[in-house]
């Protein structure tokens, strides 16, 4: 049986969850596309359903992506553009269930390198932190006090499923200063008013990078609470970059000290 009209009460449901309120209510999020789908499978993700295009992938597909127990529900063209939220469509969307991490679940390497995100607000960014966060190698991310949902969709799409690739960690900011004091974790704050060139510092250690919205910068209290504070430098007449520039500025100087030869 394959659902030809928008009307339906399950489309209808589903077509809820692009409300984070909705999402957290019903304990599920979205997955749009093959590629991000096959991360959040192999990171272990549970799946409760699936909604799929037979004209744009196959039922043969979907098994070999889930296996044959997964609820599999397929919909016209017409139904699948109503749900879908890419432009460039796979056919297939599933529901998963939210991996709710803390600190406890936290699996550190010998030289932990961490992102911390605090208040960040706009989805992309927080996507294309994820995706560099990935690049990069860290740890994992902790986002402090977030006011956008890390489930969030257009999180998913501009992360390229990176999302599903590293632990992410929602806290409060004293949680997170707490958990790096008793790890003796580095701080390393980012902010226009420091007088230390991210690149003068030692990033071969244990370290977290941390990062504030584009409009506001840190909060008062990060910047009293880091250890360090450091300034990407600004040659020209802007003032600031774009906070995932930023982020994949200062991480990338890290890669670079950490692949030095000894």
């Amino acid at each position: 049986m394959v659902i030809t009209s928008t009307k339906n009460e399950r489309i209808k449901s589903l077509q809820k969850l692009a409300k984070s309120s909705e999402r957290k209510k019903e304990e599920v999020f979205v997955i749009e596309g093959i590629r991000e789908l096959e991360k959040a499978i192999h990171a272990g993700y549970t799946f409760t359903e699936t909604f799929f295009c037979p004209t744009v992938v196959s039922e043969e597909h979907i098994n070999e992506l889930f296996g044959f127990d997964i609820l599999k529900t397929a919909v016209s063209h017409h139904v699948f553009e109503s749900i879908a939220y890419r432009e460039n469509r796979d056919g297939i969307i599933a529901l998963a269930k939210p991996k709710n991490l803390g600190f406890k679940d936290l699996k550190l390497s010998k030289n932990p390198l961490i992102i911390v995100l605090e208040a960040v607000e706009k989805p992309g960014n927080l996507g294309a932190m994820l995706r560099t966060a990935d690049a990069s190698g860290a740890d994992a991310i902790i986002v402090c006090d977030p006011i956008t949902d890390i489930y969030n969709p257009n999180v998913i799409r501009a992360s390229l499923g990176c999302i599903f690739t590293k632990p992410v960690i929602c806290c409060k900011s004293e949680e997170a200063v707490q958990f790096f004091k008793n790890h003796k974790i580095t701080t390393l704050a980012t902010t226009p008013d420091a007088k230390i060139v991210y690149f003068d510092q030692n990033l071969n250690r244990p370290v977290a990078i941390v990062m504030g919205t584009e409009a506001d910068g840190l909060s008062d209290y990060w910047l009293k609470n880091t250890d360090v504070q450091v300034k990407v430098p600004m040659l020209g007449i802007a003032d600031s970059l774009n906070v995932s520039v930023c982020l994949s500025v200062v991480l990338y100087e890290c890669v670079r000290q950490r692949l030095q030869p000894k």
